[in-house]
């Protein structure tokens, strides 16, 4: 399947934004994009466009485009609505008993993807694993509305994600020993158990935002 230019600006202005290469407070024009992806002005605006109105950047006829930064407040709501939906999450997994065999399962490839990453030093795969496996505990609920509104977080998560794990001062290893304990707390129902997990895992992440 051929994608089309206007959808190629966008991908790859959008990928170097959530993964800091581009951070909050930097320029960028359209004759850059254009350059670096041999592409004419229509479809580049076009993109430019389409991130201003997911709030990724901001356009003036002053200043042209700028990156928005993430703003304290946002990542605090994100973070919010992540407890709040993982919360209820695992309260249902355990309330249905789901079979421990299925929920060891469902989390063992994000799992075996970010021991993989980790060992390669590739944060980029580790932080696409670490999305997934929030998504995945969600996911597990069986409520696929709660899924959907988690889906509409991905972005801003990954942003979040990148800008956390990227630190110095959060190993990766520390998120991973979260993710196995959180595996372990939802295949032995323990609901309150997960919920102290998540509480550790997002104060550790606020607290470096």
């Amino acid at each position: 399947m051929t994608i089309s230019a206007a959808e190629r600006a966008y991908a790859y202005t959008k990928n170097r934004i959530l993964r800091g290469e581009l951070a909050g407070g930097d320029r960028l024009s359209e004759g850059q994009i254009c350059t670096e992806l041999e592409l004419s002005r229509t479809p580049v605006h076009e993109a430019f466009l389409r991130l201003e109105a997911e709030r990724l950047i901001r356009l003036s006829s002053r200043q042209g485009a700028v990156v928005t930064p993430i703003p304290i407040s946002e990542a605090a709501d994100v973070l919010e609505m992540r407890d709040a939906l993982e919360r209820t999450a695992a309260a249902r997994v355990a309330a249905r008993r789901r079979d421990p065999g299925e929920v060891a399962a469902a989390l063992r490839g994000p799992l075996d993807r970010q021991e993989a990453a980790m060992a390669a030093g590739d944060v980029d795969a580790f932080v696409e694993a670490d999305t997934d496996f929030h998504a995945t505990v969600v996911a597990l609920s069986g409520n696929p509305i709660a899924a959907h509104f988690f889906d509409l977080l991905r972005d801003r998560q990954l942003r979040l994600a990148y800008a956390v794990l990227t630190s110095t001062e959060l190993a990766l290893s520390e998120t991973l020993a979260d993710h196995h304990e959180m595996a372990a707390r939802l295949r032995a129902h323990d609901a309150d158990g997960y919920g102290v997990v998540l509480d550790r895992h997002l104060a550790r992440h606020q607290g470096l935002l």
